[in-house]
């Protein structure tokens, strides 16, 4: 669930071109022993290539951390970027989950985008710029699809919801 999660979060926040799973085996020596490490992902973004192991903070070992340093090692090798996907923030990851619900293709045969995204510049709630609409149920599908695709923004410093503030990226202008 937590590989989920990041490419969820990769998928709406990260410019993604592409994604590799389970990219390559790491071989590194230790104190101790020699050791191997699959990272998790590869993903490349419009802004870097990322390096990326997935793991709960509660269920890192001292003998992950070192294969965690490892991969940044490579990382830093090669000119990527190196993260470990230990923690979410949960309301972010529950706004992104319900964001991505209109990910796909929506049609808008009520012409409803135009409609919204102009009253946007105004920062209105979430709530009200839905029920100014004509259809408010439609409009609210509308206004996440804008949300994922970034065409409208919201703060998710802030649990996502009804009177979340809903921002025109271009602002008032």
């Amino acid at each position: 669930m937590e590989e989920a999660r990041l490419l969820l979060a990769l998928d709406f926040a990260a410019g993604l071109v592409d994604v590799v799973s389970q990219p390559m085996r790491l071989r590194f020596d230790t104190v101790t022993a020699r050791r191997g490490h699959i990272p998790d992902f590869l993903a490349v973004t419009r802004t870097g290539v990322w390096l990326i192991d997935v793991r709960p903070r509660a269920l890192i070992e001292p003998e992950d951390l070192e294969a965690f340093a490892a991969a940044a090692e490579v990382a830093l090798a090669c000119g990527w970027h190196y993260t470990v996907a230990a923690e979410w923030v949960e309301h972010v990851s529950a706004a992104v989950d319900v964001f991505s619900s209109q990910r796909r293709h929506l049609s808008d045969p009520l012409a409803l985008r135009p409609t919204l995204l102009a009253a946007a510049r105004e920062r209105p709630a979430f709530v009200e710029l839905a029920d100014a609409a004509p259809f408010p149920p439609l409009a609210r599908a509308q206004l996440l699809h804008l949300l994922w695709h970034r065409q409208l923004g919201v703060d998710l410093g802030e649990p996502f919801g009804d009177r979340s503030v809903v921002v025109h990226p271009a602002g008032g202008e």
